[in-house]
């Protein structure tokens, strides 16, 4: 099925909560700072979460237990633990671990901070598996990125000064393009699975999906060869204490 058919619902879902959460602190009087206001309710990227957790839903050949909400909490190397927005489980062993981040305005004050956490967060996971904490079977990392389209964006920024040269793959880049390179490298050095960066405007039902390789369709595949890996596993790749009775 065509990507926009599954994702155009969660990404029009995506505004109408965060419009609502916004509305809401305005006729309450209160106001965080910038666009804040509009992700501090929670539940804005809820149909977005729901969406991924229904593609590991799709093979009636294999059942899965799927968590979201709440705290999920992986453990780390680095940290005690991380919490993560979708986890996916088979038989006691970890199948899938997703983070989904968004960022509407405030390009330049959030921009570092999102890709610290998606650095940081997927180099301590793989220190935590080569420690053993989840078991011989590696785990699975997506990361979904929603970038609001706009202006802030998509305007190359100017080169600011540096003590040493920077990589030329910046030059004459916007936050979009910065966040796809970003995800690109983090993909092709394994720190992740699959990823996926997309731009959407407010108030618009266009998905932006600037290369295949960050594609929601692309992101189906990944989770798709991933189904198809744990069901292949045989019954002794799995704790014995947690086979079904």
């Amino acid at each position: 099925m065509p990507a926009e058919f599954i994702w155009k619902t969660p990404i029009e879902l995506f505004w109408q909560v965060r419009n609502a959460q916004t509305q809401k602190q305005i006729e309450a009087g209160v106001i965080d700072a910038g666009t804040r206001g509009s992700v501090t309710g929670g539940k804005h990227m809820d149909g977005l979460t729901a969406a991924v957790a229904n593609l590991f839903r799709s093979d009636p050949e294999i059942v899965f237990q799927i968590h979201h909400g709440g705290r999920l909490s992986l453990p780390g190397y680095y940290r005690r633990t991380k919490d993560w927005d979708l986890v996916v489980l088979h038989r006691g062993v970890l199948v899938a671990a997703i983070e989904l981040k968004s960022q509407v305005g405030s390009f330049g004050n959030n921009f570092n901070n999102r890709t610290e956490e998606a650095i940081g967060n997927a180099a301590d996971v793989w220190r935590a598996y080569e420690e053993g904490f989840f078991g011989h079977i590696r785990p699975w990392l997506g990361f979904i990125m929603v970038l609001e389209r706009a202006k802030g964006s998509t305007t190359p920024l100017g080169d600011s000064g540096a003590l040493f040269a920077t990589d030329p793959i910046f030059h004459n880049t916007g936050y979009l393009d910065r966040y796809r390179i970003l995800m690109q490298r983090l993909v092709r050095e394994k720190q992740y699975d699959a990823a996926v960066v997309v731009a959407t405007a407010k108030g618009e039902e266009t998905i932006d999906e600037p290369v295949f390789d960050l594609s929601f369709a692309n992101f189906e595949a990944a989770i798709a060869a991933r189904i198809a890996y744990i069901k292949a596993l045989p019954d002794d790749a799995f704790p014995a204490d947690t086979l079904p009775v």
